[in-house]
């Protein structure tokens, strides 16, 4: 991944973010059927797959959320686009409220200005429709040309943005490699000129190869068109090339949010350590490394306290019985009694 271009360091400040999420939950109910509970006399059975996330986003900035699969990075990602819908909190877009926007044509404009990447290029590409047609639709869905022609000149425009040659508009996308079906998912999210793009794992289904010219297209993208990310993934060898900031979740909570570079050079969370010791020493440097132990807790079921505490080294019995705050620890905010109490530094 050393050929991607390496993200330059700012700060979100809450009175230039663009995106704000707060106290963004949600809890799914995955109990059996009514009738088979009551003869079974088995309970409800509640998921929490997200509890009060919150965090923002600069304008031009992007923030990362990593972690373990299971750990509620998609569910916020679709929460923050509005595909599902939070059980708490709130999601603020430039100062608008998407809980309080009621009216069809606010929301709709609203939407416009948010778009979103998904994980697997061919799973969210309709495989009936020509290339040209799925990035014109959000053009003609938001009206924004009057004409065929000038739609066809739209579409035109935006493959050759992401390399691509405006002829193969008219190939299904069976026709494309996955990196191609990744760029025409990139236009298609393009197409309705957004402000804010949530990228879900977007090069995760990508060979090695091919993920640093998507990243690469991605970050110019951004300098060019001016565009702020929310990024999802588990790879943080991509995060670190990729994100301004990031945000460490565990079993759906926050548990460490800093800029980048300071989070590779110096963890503070034992989650945050415990992942990173995880990642291929390249350099070579002769750290002692540290192999991830134990696996996610049931979110059915989780821990009591603090949820990692199962599987961390310097728990103890307040670990094990209260759930830790949040804190400002120099410029990360970490979210551990051990970190807070001076245990470990």
């Amino acid at each position: 991944m050393s050929a991607v271009m390496e993200a330059p360091e700012t700060a979100a400040r809450t009175s230039d973010a663009l995106v704000e999420v707060q106290g963004l939950g949600r809890i799914f109910d995955v109990s059996k059927p009514w009738l088979n509970r009551v003869i079974e006399h088995a309970p409800r059975r509640l998921l929490t797959a997200a509890a009060d996330v919150t965090f923002a986003i600069a304008r031009r900035e992007t923030f990362a959320l990593v972690g373990e699969s299971g750990s509620g990075k998609s569910t916020v990602a679709k929460m923050v686009v509005g595909l599902i819908p939070p059980t708490t909190g709130d999601v603020i877009i430039d100062g608008v409220s998407m809980h309080e926007v009621k009216h069809a044509a606010q929301r709709r404009m609203l939407r416009r200005r948010i778009q979103m990447v998904f994980q697997d290029p061919y799973a969210s590409l309709n495989p009936r429709w020509r290339a040209l047609d799925i990035i014109a639709e959000p053009i003609r869905a938001f009206g924004l040309a009057q004409a065929a022609a000038e739609t066809a000149t739209q579409v035109g425009d935006l493959l050759r943005l992401v390399g691509l040659d405006p002829a193969d508009g008219v190939k299904f996308p069976h026709e494309f490699s996955g990196g191609q079906r990744q760029r025409i998912a990139i236009a298609r999210a393009l197409a309705s000129k957004p402000e804010f793009i949530v990228c879900d794992e977007p090069t995760s289904a990508l060979d090695v190869s091919v993920q640093a010219q998507i990243l690469n297209l991605m970050r110019d993208l951004q300098d060019r068109l001016g565009l702020t990310y929310l990024f999802i993934s588990h790879n943080l060898a991509v995060v670190r090339h990729m994100a301004n900031r990031i945000g460490v979740m565990y079993l759906g909570r926050l548990v460490e949010v800093a800029p980048a570079r300071e989070m590779f050079a110096k963890p503070k969370h034992p989650y945050t350590r415990m992942l990173l010791d995880a990642v291929p020493d390249l350099d070579l440097t002769g750290r002692q490394r540290k192999p991830v132990e134990g696996e996610v807790p049931n979110p059915v079921n989780p821990p009591s306290g603090c949820a990692f505490h199962p599987r961390c080294p310097f728990a103890n019995e307040r670990c094990r019985t209260e759930r830790p705050l949040a804190l400002p620890s120099g410029a990360a905010t970490v979210a551990c009694h051990a970190i807070a109490e001076g245990r470990i530094q």
